[in-house]
Parts: structure tokens; sequence; C-alpha cells
């Protein structure tokens, strides 16, 4: 009955984490146009903070320490709402296309924005959380 009520938790907050991406990432592509992958970037770099504070959350025993919440949170929202695979994708066409410095310019704010990212998410986390 755990894995089942796991797929659960996990598939409603797919719902929400993928819809979401599907908004933000297009909206920003519509503000700031498609020859540079920002709408991935704004989506990952968010989803990385949000992830810390969840992060903090789980280790102070807060709400996200719970499974199910975990589940929920974690991997359904965020693990739908972030995408390594279309960073990965793009990264690509713009590397297949001859774009070189666009392509390691993507990977480097990237990771680099992430990993800012998941530290301020954390350290708020942790700050509200105690």
């Amino acid at each position: 009955m755990d894995t089942i009520d796991g797929v659960i938790w996990v598939a409603l907050g797919s719902v929400l984490g993928g819809t979401a991406r599907f908004w933000l990432s297009g909206f920003v592509a519509r503000r700031v146009g498609e020859t540079f992958p920002w709408g991935t970037i704004v989506v990952n770099v968010s989803g990385a903070f949000l992830l810390g504070i969840l992060g903090a959350s789980a280790a102070s025993h807060g709400i996200f320490e719970g499974v199910k919440a975990w589940q929920f949170a974690a991997v359904g929202i965020l693990g739908t709402y972030t995408t390594v695979s279309s960073f990965s994708l793009q990264t690509l066409a713009l590397a297949r296309d001859g774009e070189m410095k666009l392509a390691a310019g993507n990977m480097a704010i990237s990771l680099g924005l992430c990993l800012i990212a998941v530290t301020a998410g954390f350290a708020a986390g942790r700050y509200a959380f105690g």
C-alpha cells in the first residue's frame, strides 16, 4: 500500500510541477525570446531554490521530513518542474548550430545559478525552520 500511496502523491505533485514549468518557461520565452533558453534557466534556478528550502525543512524535522510530503513536493512538483533534459537538449542544439560560446554559457549560467539558488534556498529554509 505504501508504494501505491507514494505513486499517488508523486503523480499529484507532478501535475502541478509540469503545469507550472510549462507556464513559466513559456512566459519567459515570450518575454525575452527563444534564442537563448532563459525560460529553462529561470525554471531550474527557481526549482533549485525551492528544493533548498524543502531540504532545509526536512533536515530540521519540518513538514517535508515526512515521506508523503517529500514525495508530493520534492519528487512530484519539483521533479517535474525542473528539467535537466530540456537543459541538455537546448545546450546540444546550441552546440550543433555552431554556437559553442552560447552552449558553454548556458552550462555555466545554469550550473552556477542553480548551485547558488539551492544554497540560498537551504539557508532560507534553515532560517525559517530552525
